[in-house]
């Protein structure tokens, strides 16, 4: 139903023919936080056909001050960030076909995601993550737009490999931990999210379209103290991804846990397990703490932790930064 689009049709470089284009495209979203929610939020009402969005997480009560497809019934309900992305997306826009993964995106399962999207959009809150994009990404010369957002300042950049700079052109060198600000130390407005994503998700339609006025630089602002920058960055012959084709990223399989960006959280990855009975693990761990448990996920309280477990026997270990003592709980109450 091209009238749904009309609005978007009369703009010249879109039109029917466009229209029609962007309604067979395929765009993975990798993270459904703040920037992911709204992006996914864009294209649906944008007509893109066929949204994929991964995230590893659920719902809490203070997402709700900038993921706009969340509301209050979510957090209540314990649904996973992905599920209830899909499902709102559904009432929006039944037209588009949208694909949650309730997932943690990492080298074992990034190539397979990129080979079967013609662009991919990076919603996450951590680096390495955006490090296994770009490899993966690179490797397979597929798009994608790199944002990011906090305090009241943001980025978006587009890169397309063999034609702008990659993301290790313009940050060589993955950033110490601790050396950047995280939303539970900085905060973030609402306001800057709307920003970054408005631009990101009309460069997404650009690149969708083949336009000739895909932006080739980084983007740069702050609402706060009302600057703006555009930056060029120019490839960099020898980048280890861009230039060498050193994957470094996207080779570091089986990452064993990893710490969540000001969350006082810690999620363990278990490769051993196959799907996760959760009657079965109530059954056992009800005896020793508060339990309860949906469709989607399991969630434990036991002395000064909070364990929520996905059907794959992936966790998120809440009450502790340290990934050593994350993975002491996890095998103590669910098993290695």
């Amino acid at each position: 139903m091209l009238d749904r689009y009309s609005r978007q049709t009369l703009f010249g470089p879109i039109g029917k023919a466009g229209q029609e284009r962007l309604g067979k495209a395929k765009v993975t979203i990798i993270g459904c936080g703040a920037l992911g929610t709204v992006l996914a939020n864009n294209l649906c009402r944008a007509g893109v056909g066929h949204l994929v969005i991964a995230d590893r997480d659920y719902i809490e009560t203070n997402n709700l001050q900038r993921q706009i497809l969340f509301d209050e019934d979510d957090v209540a309900q314990h649904i996973p960030k992905a599920i209830a992305a899909r499902q709102r997306l559904a009432r929006i826009n039944s037209e588009v076909e949208v694909e949650a993964l309730v997932d943690d995106i990492t080298a074992d399962g990034i190539e397979a995601l990129v080979q079967e999207s013609d662009l991919i959009l990076d919603a996450t809150d951590n680096f390495e993550t955006r490090y296994i994009i770009n490899d993966a990404c690179v490797k397979y010369q597929k798009p994608w737009i790199y944002s990011g957002v906090i305090a009241a300042y943001g980025v978006t950049m587009n890169i397309l490999p063999g034609q702008t700079a990659c993301l290790r052109c313009a940050f060589p060198e993955l950033p110490p931990p601790g050396s950047t600000p995280t939303c539970d130390t900085a905060g973030v407005l609402n306001g800057i999210v709307g920003a970054i994503t408005g631009i990101a998700s009309t460069e997404a339609l650009k690149i969708l379209l083949d336009s000739d006025k895909i932006c080739r630089d980084m983007t740069w602002m702050d609402l706060w103290e009302n600057t703006f920058e555009r930056i060029e960055l120019p490839r960099q012959p020898d980048c280890p991804a861009c230039g060498a084709h050193n994957f470094t990223f996207l080779e570091a399989r089986g990452q064993a846990s990893t710490s969540l960006c000001g969350r006082n959280a810690v999620q363990v990855r278990n490769t051993t397990h196959g799907s996760m009975d959760f009657a079965t693990l109530a059954e056992r761990l009800k005896a020793i703490g508060t339990v309860n448990y949906n469709a989607y996920l399991l969630r434990f309280q036991v002395d000064s932790y909070e364990l929520t477990v996905f059907p794959d026997a992936r966790a998120i270990i809440k009450g502790t930064d340290d990934e050593q003592v994350a993975r002491s709980v996890y095998a103590r109450y669910i098993g290695m």
